[in-house]
């Protein structure tokens, strides 16, 4: 039997290091936007070559109040996919725009700049590629078609920290990007949090301010309306003892993701993009019978996998308002989609005897 994905696996190879983070912020005076979340910003865009990190409560927020920082509200259409999490798009409701969803590219399974610049209208005020599962999207092409069009671009890294494109950090092609550190992530702590980045000066103050009620620095007035998002010292304390492990941690990921891309060669099912900028957040693969292969190995084999992400958001009730384009290769995709195990305390070791199982139970 393949052991269940458990994020506390990876905190328990980093034992000592995370006690004694966390023992440090526990007797300290401060447990909120102390020097522990200070010292992770630094570091932090230090890692992705950014001028500012702002730390807030959870990757939603940090889309959320991005999108308010840009000044985008009512009235705005933002473009972004309908394969990803819900919090993506929740994220474009909670600051009154609506989301227009587009189609994927059928190869990288991130947004289609093509069916990025078909959607613009005269509403449109920002794009929100996703890095889905680590994969990076095309965001050079994204970041022209913002150009020419006047367009704000927030990347949603929620699943590809330290993932690249020719060498360049993702994070940092956009006018921000937003980050999740919930525990499943490549960096994940022990609950809820999230980070915005970005190298425009105004916007790290602008969202400083309203992660923290509208205030500026230490003044306790609120000049406008803000939030209560702020990153606590905790959890930043222990991201900080992770981060100097991420890069070990995607290694063995692209390494496992290798191995399955040898031991799956030749089945009948879709692999995921073979990109060396990707960190594999998930190793997805596309079956016709995916709801049965799922059963299969994990009645038979013990082998347990998950579903990201179905049905797509065009069909949550949430977004019943939300402008749907033409979607065939994301409905194609969609309920097809079944994510491997790749945590490195999961699949090492284990990668030949899944793709093993997954052979004896698509065969006739």
């Amino acid at each position: 039997m393949i052991p269940q994905a458990d994020p506390s696996r990876r905190i328990a190879r980093f034992r000592m290091e995370v006690d004694r983070a966390i023992a440090n912020t526990v007797s300290s005076p401060h447990y909120i936007l102390g020097p522990a979340v200070e010292s992770f910003e630094a570091d932090f865009a230090a890692y992705l070559g950014v001028k500012h990190c702002v730390g807030v409560a959870s990757g939603t927020d940090a889309l959320a109040l991005t999108l308010r920082g840009m000044g985008i509200g009512a009235g705005d259409e933002v473009i972004t996919t309908a394969l990803t999490f819900s919090g993506t798009a929740q994220a474009i409701l909670h600051c009154g725009a609506r989301p227009r969803f587009v189609d994927i590219d059928p190869i990288s399974r991130c947004i289609d700049p093509a069916a990025v610049e078909a959607g613009i209208t005269s509403r449109t005020a920002a794009i929100i590629p996703v890095h889905l599962f680590g994969h990076p999207a095309n965001m050079l092409r994204l970041m022209d078609i913002a150009g020419h069009h006047g367009l704000a671009v927030l990347e949603d890294c929620a699943q590809a920290h330290g993932a690249s494109i020719d060498g360049r950090m993702l994070g940092g092609f956009g006018h921000a990007s937003a980050f999740s550190f919930y525990p499943t992530k490549n960096l994940g702590g022990i609950g809820d949090s999230g980070a915005i980045v970005t190298n425009d000066d105004l916007l790290a103050a602008r969202l400083r301010s309203l992660r923290h009620y509208g205030m500026k620095d230490s003044q306790r007035i609120s000049s406008t309306m803000g939030f209560n998002s702020r990153m606590d010292e905790l959890q930043a304390a222990i991201l900080s003892v992770l981060l100097p492990h991420l890069d070990a941690g995607n290694i063995e990921r692209r390494a496992l993701a290798d191995e399955y891309r040898r031991e799956l060669a030749g089945l009948d099912l879709l692999l995921p993009p073979d990109d060396p900028g990707a960190v594999y957040h998930q190793f997805a693969i596309a079956y016709k019978d995916r709801d049965r292969l799922a059963h299969l190995l994990q009645s038979e084999m013990g082998i347990g996998t998950s579903v990201h992400y179905h049905p797509l958001l065009n069909h949550h009730p949430a977004f019943k308002d939300a402008i749907v384009d033409q979607l065939p290769h994301s409905e194609w995709l969609s309920p097809r989609l079944l994510s491997l195990p790749i945590q490195p305390e999961v699949a090492a070791g284990n990668a030949g005897i899944i793709a093993e199982s997954i052979d004896k139970a698509i065969k006739p």
